[in-house]
């Protein structure tokens, strides 16, 4: 018998189609898959059938993409066949840029993300400390200041305020700088004396007194303090990041670096089917890198757990005045934060070149981009392509924020893949100009630039720096504006993208910067049943109607891992 099921807009309707001798000329040619979706507006990313109605995928692999009429073939047997009533089908939405971790405990713990004000957030790091007293070190995260009306980082004495007696460390948003309240500087025993360590900054204020925000590298005098979640609350965080991402319609995500430690987690999480959706995973710089360069690449067959890639961090964030930048900020005395000099980096780039581990690096100034650039160019120049694991290396400059023209230029020239995520414009254009000036603008987030020049685009979100909604992230790179319609003077809209641009950069662009766009990415036979489906279409409707469309189903791997 058939199975047949209707996406309604508010609930999912289960219809059982008749079978017996009317359906008995269909059966004599049926070809049974797991499951049809028919009456859809699909967008493949394919340029030979960029339109269909229907697709069906058998196991894990699509088996046809055309029209209904075509699909009814495959409607038979035991079929889960779902009529999608016009909704908008895209290949599985892949975030290119994130950190899995973050997300999931973001998800578990206290969550500052979306907080409008000082004066909310300190309200609610006081709910959360008088709710677990017996908590011995208050932990949060998710906080910015860019919209809150005291324009201002909070001070350890804004927290001395409401927990004085137990440590608390509160990690901003981008993740490269903290505050933390008195209690917990003195037991890492930072003072107004202690020494800025390389790549980092220990704020103090007009007094010359500790203000409590500990900038990139700095964070490393408290971290060693804070209590390590145990294996288990790991291994739950992760889960809970993976089920959070299929809700809101990602399939796959790219790590931005990480442990050893969690892929463990994650490959235990996989093979007790809990893993719910692909990871292309990145080892942090440092000892899981020498690691990763010791023993190889793990390349998954399935293509839903693989480790090939290593994450350097080489400045720090526009928003807490890391990012490193030629000439000064507009609004402070700093060139930014610079964690490592090309000598540190390139024992570590050669190697990957002769082992064939891909390489992303973190630049967000248009000094750090440069610098990448100049040891990407040295370490291609020092290996040459006979001496290499693979010819197509497709390293990557993550975020690449602000670039010179003329390095905009290098990347084309070097190959190198920008990857970048849309939703920091729409977020840095309320305090980008303060930072940079009027002149650098032209200089930031040139998506149109860059893809006119030849490049492809892997869009992701940065979550948890960022919400880490693929909406967000389609909107933001089509319209250029906040999600209010707000954009900045200066704000460049002619950098902007096309829609079509924007789905590849969330589906085939990714791919292609993962080695993975023969077998995602677009919606082809042969390839991977992966599948964003949602009660919209953002090809057509207009842009603000696009954050009040829904995911209603998510497939990976021709399973359904989230549905509506």
């Amino acid at each position: 018998m058939i199975k047949k099921t209707l996406l309604a807009t508010a609930a999912v309707v289960l219809l059982s189609a008749c079978s017996g001798e009317q359906n008995a000329s269909k059966t004599q040619s049926c070809s049974p898959a797991s499951i049809v979706l028919t009456n859809g507006e699909i967008y493949t990313v394919n340029e030979n059938q960029p339109h269909a109605q229907a697709v069906a995928m058998l196991d894990d692999k699509i088996i046809y993409v055309g029209d209904d009429e075509g699909a009814e073939r495959y409607a038979c047997g035991d079929a889960n066949v779902i009529d999608l009533a016009g909704k908008a089908v895209y290949p599985g939405l892949i975030d290119s840029h994130g950190h899995l971790a973050g997300v999931g405990f973001r998800e578990v713990n206290l969550n500052l993300q979306g907080i409008n004000s000082l004066a909310e957030m300190l309200n609610a790091v006081k709910a959360y400390a008088d709710a677990n007293p017996d908590q011995t070190w208050i932990s949060g995260s998710g906080w910015i200041e860019k919209v809150w009306p005291e324009a201002r980082f909070p001070t350890r004495q804004d927290i001395d305020a409401i927990v004085p007696d137990r440590p608390v460390t509160l990690r901003r948003a981008d993740g490269h700088a903290l505050v933390a309240n008195t209690m917990a500087l003195e037991m890492a025993k930072i003072t107004p004396k202690t020494e800025n360590p390389v790549g980092g900054h220990i704020n103090l204020d007009e007094n010359g007194q500790l203000t409590g925000m500990l900038v990139d590298t700095a964070m490393r005098y408290i971290y060693p303090l804070i209590p390590k979640a145990t294996r288990e609350q790991a291994k739950q965080a992760l889960k809970a990041g993976t089920i959070r991402n299929t809700r809101l319609g990602w399939t796959g995500f790219q790590n931005a670096g990480g442990s050893y430690d969690n892929f463990e987690l994650m490959k235990e999480l996989h093979a007790e089917g809990t893993l719910y959706h692909r990871v292309y995973q990145a080892m942090g710089f440092g000892e899981n890198s020498e690691r990763l360069l010791k023993e190889g690449a793990q390349i998954d067959p399935t293509h839903y757990l693989t480790v090939r890639d290593i994450k350097v961090v080489m400045d720090g964030a526009l928003g807490s005045r890391g990012a490193a930048f030629i000439e000064p900020y507009a609004d402070y005395n700093t060139k930014g934060l610079m964690r490592y000099t090309k000598e540190e980096l390139m024992p570590m780039l050669i190697a990957s070149l002769k082992a064939g581990i891909q390489v992303e690096i973190h630049a967000i100034g248009d000094d750090a981009n440069r610098k990448v650039l100049d040891a990407y160019e040295e370490a291609f120049a020092a290996v040459p392509k006979s001496q290499r694991a693979v010819n197509d290396v497709r390293w990557r400059i993550e975020h690449a924020q602000n670039i010179q023209p003329d390095d905009a230029d290098r990347f084309i020239d070097l190959d190198v893949i920008p990857s970048m995520q849309a939703s920091h414009a729409i977020g840095d254009l309320h305090f980008a100009e303060k930072r940079l000036g009027q002149e650098r603008l032209a200089n930031a987030y040139i998506w149109r630039t860059l893809i006119d020049k030849g490049a492809i685009i892997p869009g992701g979100s940065d979550q948890p720096v960022e919400i880490g909604d693929p909406r967000i992230e389609f909107y933001a790179a089509v319209a250029r504006k906040d999600l209010d319609g707000f954009s900045a003077e200066g704000w460049h809209p002619e950098l902007a993208v096309t829609r079509e641009e924007s789905l590849k950069m969330l589906t085939i662009w990714g791919a292609y910067a993962a080695f993975q766009e023969n077998v995602l990415g677009s919606i082809e036979v042969g390839k991977l049943a992966d599948f964003s489906v949602f009660d919209k279409d953002w090809m057509t409707i207009p842009l603000d109607q696009i954050m009040s469309s829904e995911n209603v189903l998510t497939i990976v791997n021709g399973d359904i891992k989230y549905q509506k």
